[in-house]
């Protein structure tokens, strides 16, 4: 099997789906991740968990429509040429 580009794109895919589906309160919140422990104050510079966990949440709100939408289009895919 060869390293091509679709099996990169792929695999970002599910790299975002895998992102999209964390439940913060089952998952994160175990892990440290919540969203209260994201309290910092006034000209603090952000840490690296917040800066991961605000990445997760702005990943989770942007690309819901548009991860359906490439979802659907690379199973029609996979199902038309296998």
């Amino acid at each position: 099997m060869a390293f091509t580009l679709w099996n990169l794109l792929e695999a970002t895919l599910l790299c975002l789906n895998a992102v999209c589906i964390l439940h913060e309160e089952r998952f994160l919140v175990k892990m440290g991740w919540g969203a209260n422990q994201n309290i910092q104050g006034f000209g603090e510079q952000p840490s690296v968990r917040s800066q991961v966990f605000n990445l997760v949440r702005s990943i989770r709100t942007v690309m819901r429509i548009p991860l359906i939408i490439l979802n659907i289009l690379v199973i029609v895919f996979k199902l038309i040429l296998g």
